[in-house]
């Protein structure tokens, strides 16, 4: 359609787009887990019993809670963006397997599993042009 024909030359401005959005998200979802304290932090870290990690639940509560804060903050920047996509992916993968392990179906993991493919997606994609780690 020649209406949608020059959008192609927008590409950087999509990734912009993406990465604002994606972080703004994150930081509303990470930022009161990390203020929840270490209650909500066992919490969290309880989820990595659905891949094998039984010990140190607080510890991994604090670090979901900080990759989806700060790497939220990073991913609007554009900064370290692959490292941050990497850890965002697996901290969906495990969010992901804790809903389908805690008896719910796809349906109750649909948004991380689509949270993960954008993530996978994007570490290959890369931040784009308008971004603090521009090539």
């Amino acid at each position: 359609m020649a209406l949608f024909g020059k959008l192609g030359n927008y590409k950087n401005f999509g990734l912009l787009i993406i990465r604002v959005g994606l972080g703004i998200m994150f930081i509303f979802h990470g930022y009161p887990k990390l203020l929840g304290g270490v209650s909500m932090w066992e919490q969290l870290g309880g989820s990595t019993k659905y891949i094998g990690i039984h010990f140190l639940p607080a510890v991994w509560g604090f670090l979901c809670a900080a990759t989806e804060t700060f790497g939220g903050f990073l991913l609007i920047l554009g900064l370290a963006f692959r490292p941050v996509c990497i850890l965002l992916l697996i901290n969906l993968v495990v969010a992901a397997l804790s809903q389908i392990g805690a008896g719910g179906g796809l349906m109750d993991a649909s948004h991380a599993i689509e949270d993960a493919i954008m993530f996978a997606g994007l570490l290959f994609v890369g931040p784009g042009r308008y971004s603090v780690d521009k090539k």
